[in-house]
């Protein structure tokens, strides 16, 4: 783990790590589905304040969250709702991608809220 000089970075990494050491893998997709939800509200209030920078980087950290769920799909025991899921996923990170040069705040929001419903069936099947 490389800490950095800015502190609210350094307290993500620290906290990330803290949280993921002891989560089981229905845990971690849980965590990944919250941090990637997170990240596209932080970029969309980014869009909105024209802070380029911040969007830039919260964008990409979502793309990477949905990459490494895509990674993660166990598609010979998940079968149909892995391949479901994949192409949902290619089809969120596709989203932002060609969201990433407007200043639109919404497609970030709608994302988010897709991913959200998405977290939500997860959670509901884990708890069955």
């Amino acid at each position: 783990m490389r800490l950095t000089t800015d502190a609210a970075a350094t307290y993500r990494t620290i906290d990330a790590v803290g949280r993921t050491a002891a989560a089981d893998p229905h845990q971690l997709v849980e965590l990944m589905y919250k941090e990637c939800i997170a990240a596209l509200r932080s970029a969309a209030f980014a869009t909105e304040r024209k802070q380029t920078a911040v969007k830039s980087e919260r964008l990409s950290r979502a793309t990477a969250i949905l990459f490494g769920l895509e990674s993660g799909l166990d598609f010979e025991r998940g079968g149909e709702v892995s391949r479901t899921l994949a192409t949902l996923y290619h089809g969120l990170r596709s989203q932002i991608v060609n969201s990433s040069l407007g200043s639109d705040p919404a497609p970030f929001r709608a994302v988010a809220d897709d991913l959200e419903e998405i977290a939500d069936a997860w959670n509901q099947a884990r708890a069955a």
